[in-house]
């Protein structure tokens, strides 16, 4: 296992108390806009052409093969009065901005009349959604190997990592870091949330087509918000739903939330990986110790 992650993250080591860059690999913000517009192009500007390419083959390759399965129909999920030149700056798709301007571009909204959506088209909008949360995924990553000096790799620890894990389900990233009670604790809040939501919303919250903002907010639940569309998602609405907006909200809340987790568990590795502020041992679980505290106790 090691060697693969070596392969994919660079080489694996423990932090010390404090890393300061003699010299960086490059600019952080010219590799994140780079990593914006071609995932994979920030990494190549600093040296990580590997990881570039890699990068690159994933995250474009599950946005074309979502156009493809769409058709390119994500757009036209949108009502009329909503469609507009910044409307789908609201949309997951934004973190690939380059394709996100190659669908518009290529599809924008439609011919101007309603027609057929194919049977795959659930599937490709959430690919192409999927493929902007991965790159903003990778936004973080090359910023912060942009830091680092040249030759070195943050590995496995990578703010970056558990920036993601925190996506796919929320509080992994807290327990990935040893902050145990804190990652079951936002799992219990953040998934409850999503939970009674669509509950209260009868499931209508979990269609895109119904509901395309507050949809994009929710996917920032991850799997637990992906799980939840594809079991509930497509259940036909016959009547009035009387909690449906309340549902809305709180789904839709519980996804952005979890974007606030996702920030702190980037701080707290770059905090412990540059040792700028002592990271909080424990939070208040006693779990967790900073890289920093463990070499100050030795």
């Amino acid at each position: 296992m090691e060697p693969l992650v070596s392969t994919l993250f660079g080489p694996m080591s423990s932090f010390p108390s404090r890393r300061v860059p003699s010299q960086p690999s490059g600019d952080p913000t010219v590799a994140t806009f780079l990593t914006w517009f071609v995932p994979g192009a920030g990494h190549l500007y600093i040296g990580r052409a590997g990881f570039g390419l890699l990068a690159f083959v994933i995250v474009e390759g599950l946005f074309l093969l979502g156009l493809r399965l769409s058709d390119g129909m994500g757009f036209e999920f949108l009502q009329e009065e909503l469609r507009g030149l910044l409307a789908p700056a609201l949309a997951p798709e934004l973190g690939n901005l380059g394709g996100l301007i190659y669908q518009i571009r290529s599809f924008g909204f439609g011919p101007g009349f309603p027609r057929p959506y194919p049977d795959t088209v659930i599937l490709g909008s959430m690919l192409t959604a999927v493929s902007g949360v991965l790159n903003i995924c990778l936004m973080c990553h090359v910023h912060f190997e942009a830091r680092l000096s040249k030759g070195v790799s943050s590995g496995m620890k990578s703010p970056a990592l558990p920036v993601l894990l925190t996506w796919l389900v929320p509080g992994l990233g807290h327990i990935f870091q040893g902050r145990r009670l804190r990652g079951v604790l936002i799992f219990v809040c953040l998934v409850g949330l999503l939970i009674l939501g669509s509950m209260l919303a009868d499931s209508s919250n979990l269609s895109r087509e119904r509901h395309y903002y507050y949809w994009g907010g929710q996917l920032m639940g991850g799997l637990p918000a992906i799980g939840l569309q594809w079991l509930w998602g497509s259940k036909q609405v016959t009547q009035a739903i009387p909690y449906a907006e309340a549902g809305l909200v709180i789904a839709s809340v519980a996804g952005l939330l979890n974007i606030l987790v996702m920030l702190d568990v980037f701080g707290w590795s770059e905090r412990a990986w540059f040792g700028e502020d002592e990271a909080s041992p424990s939070e208040g679980d006693g779990e967790a110790t900073s890289p920093k505290s463990v070499e100050a106790s030795a």
